[in-house]
């Protein structure tokens, strides 16, 4: 984020307090002992407070936190700066806009409502990211005590609350489509306080139209001016940039409600000193990121948590339905998902796609660029049965021949333990090698086999696991946490790999919960 002067509408320094040393990384933890700012005039606030008649600098702390950050509760306030992201095309970047409210301006238990309305990410020839398509809103909500479930929020202008002596937080997402010209795109998230009753949301959002439209009309006329003497190409191409955002400001609410009433008030002092402006600047770079990630993103769904939690049949329509709702979901973030069923033990039956080789959706799932690596079901996992190896070699003998094979992978024992454990998985792997013999097999494991000849839970042990399980392991695929901050040990671990045997380390493997709604 730029450390630029203030914009105008927002909170200035002299109001801003430093907050003591936070707990965590990036702003998160827990403020101890941090109080809100008394703020001068404070007596002036216990009375009733008429959100339409103050500022909302007097009555709002705002600003910008990194994605990556963890905003709890009492995440104490920062000084507001312009926010900037760098993005290339084909790229998600997110960013975050913390609130916390100073005083309570209603009395039903909340410490207030805020209107939000997001303007469209515009650039100096026209060009934009539009509010809703690239440019995103999200509450970020906590389950269970912790800030996780991001809830959409209606655009271009949508109402929140604030509960008393808490942070809450926006999440601003930009997405940038492959085919959008690079430059700097600019626009503005507007925060105004408002009063808990309906009526007070007419008054508020016209005032931020009147800012769009007003925007609106000083771009058309830019790019207007910026086309004297241009090739007649280019000359066309800023008409329609004109035309199309004409267009967009014929649709605007005030324009409706002007016609309506024969006159407009284009005067925008009255919404600069009520609202908080949020400068966002977004640098679009001249390059795609492809379509296909680089590096596998892997993500596990349980499926019998999504049976539980919907209240679905395993197998039926709905079924089908919940986990194509689900991969669909994943996929658009670049993540390659896919589900599983527990067995005995450790055992686990792990898949991509749930329809057999031979329907059409798995060529559809398989085939599709976003998907970097894909899980085959070995059916044996949970019964050991003829009909189960049938199952097994019919996908096999399919999907072997397939363009996309070289995305599969089998994911049979969730790190085992033992020399018993890892005598399965030798198993079970020499049972799919039998029929394909380029197929890779992932396991996981965080420590070596506690009854092996080596001295159990070193760290010699753990290095030593592809010895135990080659040539039926590919990908090998460890836990961060086991080198804690020896960074250094890394080189110990991919020196026992054999790159030539096609042994590759650690796929980025995560488990999550299904928090999508029906």
């Amino acid at each position: 984020m730029e450390n630029n002067a203030y914009p105008s509408g927002a909170q200035s320094n002299a109001e801003y307090l430093a907050p003591p040393p936070v707990e965590g990384v990036a702003g998160g933890g827990t403020g101890y002992g941090w109080n809100d700012v008394t703020l001068k005039g404070r007596d002036s606030f216990l009375k009733a407070i008429d959100p339409t008649r103050l500022p909302t600098t007097d009555l709002l702390h705002v600003w910008g936190m990194p994605s990556t950050a963890t905003i709890g509760h009492q995440e104490p306030p920062r000084p507001l700066e312009p926010i900037s992201m760098l993005v290339a095309r084909n790229e998600r970047e997110s960013v975050q806009i913390a609130l916390r409210p100073k005083v309570s301006w209603t009395g039903n238990g909340n410490a207030g409502n805020l209107q939000v309305h997001c303007s469209d990410l515009c650039s100096s020839s026209g060009q934009r990211l539009e509010v809703g398509r690239s440019l995103t809103l999200r509450r970020v909500v906590p389950i269970l005590g912790v800030p996780d479930a991001l809830v959409p929020v209606s655009l271009p202008s949508a109402r929140i609350s604030l509960l008393p002596g808490e942070t809450s937080a926006l999440w601003v997402s930009v997405d940038v489509p492959s085919a959008q010209q690079p430059g700097v795109y600019e626009g503005e998230i507007f925060i105004t306080a408002v009063k808990a009753d309906a009526d007070s949301t007419v008054e508020e959002v016209s005032d931020i139209d009147k800012h769009e439209v007003r925007r609106g009309l000083e771009e058309s006329l830019y790019v207007a001016e910026s086309l004297h003497e241009k090739p007649q190409e280019e000359m066309l191409e800023g008409l329609r940039a004109i035309t199309t955002g004409l267009r967009r400001l014929l649709q605007a609410p005030l324009l409706s409600a002007s016609s309506e009433n024969g006159s407009m008030d284009m005067d925008g002092d009255g919404q600069e000193a009520s609202t908080i402006r949020v400068k966002l600047s977004v640098t679009v770079w001249d390059f795609v990121l492809p379509v296909t990630p680089s590096l596998p993103a892997v993500f596990g769904i349980s499926e019998t948590v999504i049976e539980d939690r919907f209240g679905l049949e395993h197998g039926s329509e709905d079924w089908y339905g919940s986990l194509d709702m689900h991969y669909q979901w994943l996929l658009q973030y670049r993540i390659s998902p896919y589900f599983c069923r527990w067995g005995d033990n450790m055992r686990v039956l792990t898949y991509t796609c749930p329809w057999p080789a031979d329907h059409p959706k798995s060529e559809e799932y398989y085939s599709d660029p976003r998907l970097a690596v894909y899980a085959i079901p070995y059916a044996p996992v949970l019964s050991s049965t003829d009909a189960a190896k049938d199952v097994l070699r019919k996908e096999l003998e399919i999907l072997k021949r397939k363009p996309h094979w070289k995305k599969s992978y089998f994911y049979l024992w969730d790190e085992p333990l033992n020399l018993e454990q890892y005598d399965i998985i030798r198993r079970m792997s020499g049972e799919i090698r039998a029929i394909a013999p380029d197929a890779r097999v992932l396991t996981t494991y965080y420590c070596g086999p506690s009854d092996a000849p080596i001295a159990p839970g070193t760290f010699e042990a753990f290095v030593k696991v592809p010895s135990f399980l080659r040539p039926h392991t590919q990908i090998y695929c460890t836990s961060e946490w086991v080198l804690g901050n020896r960074e250094d040990l890394v080189k110990d671990i991919t020196a026992e790999l054999h790159p030539e045997n096609r042994e590759i380390p650690n796929l980025n493997m995560w488990s999550i919960m299904p928090w999508i709604q029906k």
